[in-house]
């Protein structure tokens, strides 16, 4: 498909351009758009997945760093008048600014180089945001999936799950793109809580928190935890401080963060996920 478009992918954007006919269709079936979304696309690349929501859902708008990609894809969606091409960084990119009368849903077969710090950074708008969509690589599904105990579970499943239901939907395999990744891929839709399950009081100390466990993941709490929390606090929450990080589920960590935010002095808000 790149050759006929006269596109090479890109090693530096990370692209994998999707043309498996089954998987598209696959994939537009679990977004299931309507004529009246608000849907954003991430990275269409040739428009493979563009072409079958547009023909749904005239309105598509979509963020597409690549520059020489641009005018592929308004030459190949020229009778699509309403069709809008934002040429920006997706990383730094204010998905706000496109809300008009509806929440986002948001699509797209994520760069896998960039693939982590964009989810948080969608984390952050996740207010403004219906549902997401998107091809990952199946490790980092199966990291958003994880719960207590997995090898995978981890920073970026809990914050994930603080802000979204986390679904994985289904495989695809490196024949899918050209070209080919060296890895599996897998689709997830992340579903915001309509109400957080476990709000913290101050978003910043549970990333502070999280962040701190996790870059010691391998010593016990006591350790790991040793310069924010004692152990007769992580006691006090009822929490075995001879645990690792990933034994604790989110609710443990939001209380954790709590208990800290209730000490004035370490308290600092924040109103946008951090993905350092």
């Amino acid at each position: 498909m790149s050759n006929k478009a006269g596109h090479q992918a890109r090693k530096r954007f990370g692209q994998n351009f999707l043309h498996d006919p089954g998987v598209i269709e696959r994939i537009v079936r679990s977004i299931n758009p309507r004529p009246d979304d608000a849907i954003v696309e991430i990275g269409p690349g040739l428009g493979a997945l563009t072409e079958e929501i547009l023909a749904v859902n005239p309105r598509l708008q979509v963020v597409e760093l690549d520059r020489d990609l641009i005018p592929v894809l308004r030459t190949k969606f020229f009778n699509y008048p309403e069709f809008r091409i934002h040429e920006a960084d997706a990383l730094k990119f204010d998905f706000s600014q496109l809300v008009a009368d509806r929440p986002l849903r948001i699509i797209g077969n994520l760069p896998y180089n960039i693939s982590t710090p964009l989810i948080f950074h969608l984390l952050g708008q996740a207010g403004v945001v219906q549902d997401m969509h998107f091809m990952l690589q199946k490790e980092v599904v199966q990291r958003l999936a994880a719960v207590p105990g997995d090898n995978n579970y981890g920073r970026l499943g809990i914050m994930a799950q603080y802000f979204c239901k986390v679904q994985p939907l289904f495989e695809v395999g490196p024949g899918a793109f050209r070209p080919a990744p060296k890895v599996d891929s897998a689709i997830v839709r992340l579903v915001p809580h309509a109400t957080l399950p476990h709000p913290a009081k101050d978003l910043s100390i549970l990333q502070s928190v999280v962040r701190t466990a996790f870059n010691a993941r391998r010593k016990t709490l006591r350790k790991a935890l040793g310069g924010l929390v004692s152990v007769a606090q992580l006691q006090s929450l009822g929490i075995d401080d001879g645990l690792r990080p990933e034994n604790l589920a989110l609710a443990d960590y939001v209380a954790i963060a709590d208990l800290l935010a209730d000490d004035k002095s370490t308290a600092k808000p924040a109103n946008e996920v951090s993905d350092d």
